[in-house]
């Protein structure tokens, strides 16, 4: 019965926390995004975030994008500095090809910052991707 069961593996789906610019506050904040890269779209995204070590945790968050459109990106929370400090998950569920995908992305505590800063396809700016 297990061995039945296919459990296909996400790719070409991506989270990336994205250091931008806000107009209203007039400061540079993190914001997480779902990106899709794949050629197809995605449907009924949800996505379940958390930032935790061995002493603290944060609350858990729960989004429902909904359609990710093929080759775009949705944003998915504001990312306080104070979180980045703890290793943060963001575990991402989605139906695409009439299968379920799911994929959990780690961002170890420190490492959401400035110097490792890369060039994000698609959303066109400079972010942080999971390994």
């Amino acid at each position: 019965m297990k061995k039945d069961i296919e459990i296909p593996i996400a790719k070409e789906v991506f989270v990336a926390p994205v250091h931008e610019w806000n107009d209203d506050f007039l400061s540079k904040d993190w914001n997480a995004y779902v990106i899709n890269n794949r050629n197809t779209p995605i449907d009924m995204v949800l996505i379940v975030s958390k930032g935790f070590d061995k002493d603290k945790k944060t609350s858990t968050m729960r989004h429902g994008i909904g359609l990710v459109g093929a080759k775009s990106f949705e944003k998915i929370e504001l990312v306080q500095e104070d979180v980045l400090q703890l290793d943060n998950e963001f575990f991402v569920t989605f139906f695409a090809d009439d299968k379920l995908y799911e994929r959990r992305f780690i961002f170890e505590k420190n490492t959401v910052n400035e110097q490792n800063l890369v060039h994000i396809p698609i959303i066109e700016k400079e972010g942080v991707l999971a390994k």
